[in-house]
């Protein structure tokens, strides 16, 4: 576990919602909040689980917590359906930046495949504008009850679909309208990022950024074609690429962590996750929904068993997200809280993983630099 810093004050006596945070894996789709999900399905007709609320915001919960990607993935069938009007993508776009920043999340990755939107008869640059008119109109609305916020869409391509050109296109044809990184997303078993070799070259070229989802649903060989075809400069959890790291302990019953200098007998890297680690390639990991979706099943049961905590120790450049809020039932400051109690984490280590996540955005340098000076001061202020 994390040795606890000397005068560093324990983030219990804080209230985690107040830190800034950067959030850089989270799905727009994947965050609506049920009562919205119900007033726009009963616009379009669209039949669903339950019109209560609170039962709907539940059988989601449930519905994802099944430790299948495949059913996970199921439950979008939901938000999608009422995300394909421009009045239904500026609101849920909207929605989403406000509950970003009542999480107090400064800084937002917004990802989203505009190809699942086009069931009314809008065309691709028009959802990325119904969308972007949406996260402008919320960032107003942060900015007028006094806070800030800044957010960014990711222009995420379906995996399983063959419009990865198309997408990449769309993606630098917004890079100055809101548009600040590339990513594919779907069932990642089985469509290995090298399907999209060519708009990947076609992203390189113009100079435009990419995040990969790649070592969830698939391992090491995904994640190598995520570097190596994807050119990725983050990878969408990559949580296992722990496969490729060896733990020996000196007992074999003790079930210490990989930080437990007493029980630790040797770490070995492979060549990926050195390649990975040295680099500092960031890892956008998602404990709750890693959990739920059986990302960390090779590793244990519980999110004790979740590597996030060695591949932390052992200098990857780790960042934490959410994923999906709706799905998983939670927020960024939960997922700092389940750090908290589970790895005793503290402010330290929270700075460092929001630091980390701020330094791995697709900022321009110079914003990037005044985002991790805002953070920094911010929790030296915390004294």
């Amino acid at each position: 576990m994390t040795e606890p810093i000397v005068d560093a004050a324990p983030a219990i006596d804080f209230d985690l919602k107040s830190l800034p945070k950067v959030s850089l894996h989270d799905h727009l789709d994947g965050g609506l909040r049920p009562a919205t999900i119900i007033e726009l399905a009963e616009a379009v007709g669209h039949t669903l689980p339950s019109t209560d609320p609170v039962a709907l915001g539940e059988w989601f919960r449930e519905s994802a917590d099944s430790g299948s990607l495949v059913r996970y993935l199921e439950t979008f069938d939901h938000t999608v359906a009422v995300m394909q009007t421009k009045e239904g993508l500026i609101r849920v776009a909207k929605e989403f930046v406000e509950d970003l920043a009542d999480d107090g999340v400064v800084y937002g990755e917004v990802r989203w495949a505009p190809e699942q939107h086009l069931q009314k008869g809008l065309s691709l640059d028009e959802v990325v504008e119904a969308v972007q008119d949406g996260l402008e109109a919320g960032v107003d609305a942060v900015t007028e009850s006094g806070r800030e916020i800044q957010v960014g869409q990711l222009i995420t391509a379906m995996r399983h679909a063959d419009r990865g050109q198309e997408i990449a296109e769309l993606a630098v044809r917004h890079r100055n309208k809101g548009a600040v990184g590339f990513d594919i997303a779907g069932a990642e078993d089985g469509f290995l990022p090298s399907r999209f070799k060519d708009a990947f070259t076609y992203l390189a070229q113009h100079n435009f950024p990419a995040t990969v989802h790649a070592g969830e649903a698939a391992g090491l060989e995904s994640i190598q074609s995520a570097l190596v075809d994807g050119r990725a400069l983050r990878l969408g959890h990559g949580v296992r690429i722990a496969e490729d790291i060896m733990v020996e302990f000196d007992d074999e019953d003790d079930d210490s962590t990989v930080s437990d200098e007493d029980s630790i007998g040797l770490v070995t890297l492979g060549d990926l996750s050195s390649w990975i680690r040295d680099r500092g390639i960031a890892l956008e990991i998602c404990p709750s929904s890693n959990l739920q979706t059986g990302a960390i099943a090779g590793f244990g049961e519980g999110i004790e068993s979740h590597p996030l905590d060695m591949l932390y120790q052992l200098g990857f450049n780790v960042t934490i997200n959410t994923d999906n809020r709706l799905m998983s039932g939670v927020t960024l400051t939960d997922e700092f809280e389940l750090l908290v109690e589970t790895f005793d984490y503290d402010l330290d280590d929270l700075l460092e993983l929001t630091l980390n996540a701020a330094e791995a955005s697709f900022l321009p340098l110079e914003e990037k630099e005044a985002l991790v000076e805002y953070i920094n001061d911010a929790y030296d202020n915390l004294g």
